[in-house]
């Protein structure tokens, strides 16, 4: 590998799965306030399909984490775990801590499940992601990060051997499949779903999309062969998993319920890989037709993860002030105006934070 393929400063497909991850997530809480207006029947329905449209959001954003970090750490061997965990901690963390802080404190209306009443709640709500109902994705993404020398590890042993990456790939499968199986029949409207309701954040969750991610930069000549070659199946997987999960959604009758369409299925899992691989086809002939639009793409997602965890905040407030009286007349212009401010407001105040961080620490020194 060359330190051009290894530089940060180089677009990649973990680039385009991040920002588009980032972009479809924060109409998920839109839809979900939107629901709540007892709207007719046929907008419920488009809504149930357009949720199930962006309900790709977490894997396609540990997919592309796992596959950036692997291509820009693997082969360091100055990096150390410690100094790994140093850059992670401003990156990740620290937004993370303050953001946790600022919805538990400022917009406790927004907590999950129920409401902390002592120091003992608060601290358990702190790190288990019922603070606003976007932050248990941070519980689970930050455990891959915690985790990372495994995937160093399974890099390096797929790097050596083509047999023991496919050892691997069987390995993640029989592991995601017991999974789906144990959340089906015991948490998804089973017996324990009131007593493991937090399993949903466990990073085995999510292991197939952190591991293949790995194994898409190890093997880049051949992921990036079979993508390019196989689009098009991939758009009848696509259409065929996404038409699945509707089904899946709409058995369950009326009202559309969004808890209903949950990521642990074995059609969302076919579905999210479907899209991760059609992202990825985007961004490599981008890349390889020199689009302009790759560097969009990186600077922008570079700031997804801070802007997304400011996403809630703002669609709330524009909810709360005018937002939601013109849903309730007009659903889908309601719905449009929230999403579109939404997305330019959380990703205005992340390069504004930014900014503003970035002086203040110049002035300091």
């Amino acid at each position: 590998m060359n330190n051009n393929e290894a530089s940060p400063s180089i677009p990649d497909i973990g680039d385009y799965l991040k920002l588009g991850a980032c972009t479809a997530v924060m109409l998920q809480p839109i839809l979900s306030y939107a629901l709540k207006l007892g709207l007719s029947d046929q907008t419920q329905i488009l809504i149930g399909v357009l949720y199930n449209l962006v309900k790709y959001t977490a894997p396609a954003f540990i997919f592309g984490i796992l596959y950036t970090t692997t291509r820009t750490t693997i082969n360091q061997r100055k990096l150390t775990y410690g100094k790994y965990m140093k850059m992670r901690w401003h990156d990740l963390f620290i937004p993370t801590i303050w953001w946790t802080l600022f919805y538990l404190l400022i917009m406790p209306q927004v907590q999950q499940v129920n409401k902390y009443h002592d120091l003992l709640s608060f601290l358990w709500y702190f790190v288990n992601g019922n603070a606003a109902p976007h932050l248990w994705y941070n519980t689970m993404m930050l455990q891959f990060i915690i985790l990372m020398p495994l995937f160093w590890f399974i890099g390096h042993l797929c790097e050596k051997s083509k047999k023991a990456g496919l050892v691997i790939i069987a390995v993640t499968l029989i592991i995601t499949a017991l999974w789906l199986w144990f959340y089906d029949t015991r948490i998804f409207n089973g017996p324990d779903a009131q007593k493991l309701y937090l399993c949903d954040r466990l990073f085995i969750s999510f292991l197939i999309y952190g591991v293949f991610g790995v194994l898409a930069w190890q093997y880049r000549k051949e992921y990036n062969a079979l993508i390019q070659k196989g689009w098009l199946i991939l758009v009848l997987i696509f259409l065929g998993t996404f038409y699945w999960t509707n089904q899946e959604l709409f058995s369950f009758g009326l009202p559309v319920n969004l808890g209903n369409a949950p990521y642990y299925k074995p059609s969302m899992v076919i579905y999210d890989l479907a899209v991760i691989g059609l992202f990825s086809a985007l961004c490599l002939y981008q890349v390889r037709h020199g689009s302009k639009f790759t560097n969009f793409v990186h600077k922008f997602a570079g700031f997804a993860y801070k802007a997304y965890l400011s996403n809630v905040l703002w669609s709330q407030l524009l909810w709360m002030t005018f937002t939601k009286k013109i849903t309730m007349n007009m659903p889908w212009i309601g719905i449009i105006i929230t999403y579109v401010l939404t997305w330019i407001l959380a990703f205005a105040s992340a390069f504004g934070l930014h900014y503003l961080w970035s002086n203040l620490k110049k002035f300091i020194k």
